[in-house]
């Protein structure tokens, strides 16, 4: 009797305690950030504007085993959409990077997706790149890339948007190569891509008068249709396809550039520590890091039968979504090149393999598996609101004068 006296009297102590906290504790105070404070922070994070003058995007990009020249942009961009640069002279660097709303690009990529699914397929077609071929998004957003002649890449990897990735440190899901020269080599050469031997590269382009003329301008030298080159050329021109935003502008300083939205989006994802990976002008591409860091519950198929036993599977859980292609990035360590965020609500599917449509919900498995944080729909909302003052269009430095 008396242990339960005892009892009841510690219960009634601890409800008394519980309910008097709210008088006990004071309201909490969130801390408020000034615009100035945001944008000294967002810069001392790495989080640099993209230059807007041809002069200051010099400065940024040039490469003194590369030097940047308008004559070269031209040669490069002119290479960039040619498809005499695949086997089949079938597709171009432009057709899986997409940044021309040229109808003709267009229906090269169409058919790319018709040849592979029947039209009874297509309604369910894990891609967004029929409705959005309008968004020069730098890629093609199919779910898998599409090189010459049709061929799927073996792993199931989507191409990576060309735009800003001249800022990158890494390219690649692997981030094995390290510029993009580099990188270039290896999108002409590779079979499921362009699939050109640069041999017969070299003797196309060197049969072509208008290309003669080019390389001579752009290298002073008749005999400079090498492969080097080549790569340089278009290395070049993809140099200049920087895309500027409002958060460009709210990084210089113009306060009403974004909404209150997106700024509150900006101090989580600087607070939560997206920014000690999505950093420098290209918000990302900086560093390879491993993906997930966090494994939770692994899921289970449990089917209950009548028969003898269950039937039970154990699903891979190496990611938090199908891993289509079985891809574990680099030698299959988990270790990934940080994506670049910079127009990435246009850029669609997420991942690696293109498993996830939605950009709330690659948020969402990024703050629970790579920060360990349950993010509220709130806190996602104000982030993707910030990621959206990342969407911009290319910079034209063709003229002398400013860029907005």
């Amino acid at each position: 009797m008396k242990t339960i006296i005892q009892n009841i009297v510690i219960a009634f102590i601890v409800i008394s305690i519980l309910l008097s906290l709210p008088y006990i504790l004071k309201e909490r105070d969130f801390k408020t950030y000034g615009d100035e404070q945001i944008r000294k922070t967002a810069i001392s994070k790495g989080l640099k504007p993209i230059p807007n003058t041809y002069e200051d995007m010099i400065k940024v990009m040039d490469k003194k085993e590369n030097p940047i020249t308008r004559e070269k942009i031209a040669l490069g961009k002119e290479l960039f959409f040619d498809t005499k640069l695949s086997k089949n002279s079938d597709i171009s660097c432009a057709t899986c990077h997409l940044i021309s709303k040229n109808q003709e690009e267009k229906k090269i990529i169409l058919n790319s997706i018709t040849q592979k699914k029947k039209p009874n397929d297509m309604k369910n077609a894990n891609n967004c790149v029929v409705c959005h071929l309008g968004d020069e998004s730098g890629t093609d957003r199919l779910s898998t890339s599409i090189g010459d002649g049709g061929k799927e890449n073996p792993h199931h990897l989507n191409t990576m948007t060309i735009l800003n990735s001249s800022l990158a440190k890494f390219f690649t899901w692997g981030g094995e190569i390290k510029n993009i020269e580099g990188q270039i080599a290896e999108s002409i050469q590779a079979p499921t891509q362009m699939n050109m031997k640069k041999e017969e590269l070299v003797k196309r382009l060197s049969e072509d008068n208008s290309y003669k003329e080019l390389f001579n301008i752009a290298f002073k030298d008749p005999d400079s249709i090498t492969f080097e080159n080549i790569n340089k050329s278009i290395a070049t021109y993809v140099r200049t396809l920087l895309t500027r935003s409002s958060f460009d502008k709210f990084l210089e300083g113009d306060n009403n550039a974004i909404n209150p939205q997106a700024k509150q989006g900006l101090i989580n994802f600087m607070n939560f520590g997206c920014s000690g990976c999505h950093t420098g002008m290209s918000v990302g591409g900086q560093s390879v890091q491993r993906f997930p860091l966090r494994h939770f519950a692994a899921i289970h198929d449990l089917r209950p039968n009548l028969g003898p036993a269950p039937d039970f599977e154990i699903i891979d859980n190496s990611f938090p979504f199908n891993n289509i292609g079985n891809y574990k990035g680099r030698a299959n360590t988990h270790f990934f090149r940080v994506p670049i965020l910079r127009n990435i609500t246009k850029t669609s599917p997420y991942f690696h393999n293109g498993s996830v449509d939605k950009i709330k919900k690659a948020v969402e498995i990024m703050g629970r598996h790579q920060l360990g944080l349950n993010l509220t729909n709130k806190q996602i909302d104000e982030i993707v609101a910030f990621l959206k003052t990342l969407e911009g269009n290319i910079v034209d430095y063709s003229s002398e004068g400013s860029s907005k």
